[in-house]
């Protein structure tokens, strides 16, 4: 039997008006520490998002949402939280926060991958 890991994900989220507590699921960000695996995708409809909240200005969303993906893989470009441990990168990215980029609460689950199981919620959550 193939060994299971524990991950720890969240769906990232457009949130326009904070107050409103609307959102638009846009993203997932996926750790796994035993596969030493930290890694964000997104997925931003444009068409989607403006028809949410036409005021919303899309380079500045776009660029936070590299932003996470950045920090998650610690690339270069990520500033000092890009330079944390994992774990660290990954909690700093799911803080709660009030902004229009933000996570949901945390779940865990067990994987054989964490790439396909984070594609995989990608596609279920996402698109």
């Amino acid at each position: 039997m193939q060994e299971r890991f524990l991950f720890e994900y969240a769906v990232i989220r457009v949130m326009p008006r904070v107050e409103r507590e609307e959102f638009i699921n846009v993203g997932i960000i996926l750790f796994c520490a035993k596969q030493k695996f930290l890694k964000s995708v997104f997925s931003l409809d444009q068409n989607r998002i403006m028809a949410f909240a036409s005021d919303l200005d899309l380079d500045e969303i776009l660029d936070n949402l590299s932003a996470f993906e950045r920090i998650s893989a610690g690339s270069a470009g990520s500033g000092s939280i890009g330079q944390y441990d994992m774990a660290s990168r990954f909690r700093w990215l799911t803080a709660t926060r009030s902004t229009v980029v933000q996570c949901s609460k945390v779940h865990p689950g067990f994987c054989l991958n964490a790439e396909e199981t984070l594609l995989n919620l990608h596609q279920k959550l996402v698109l």
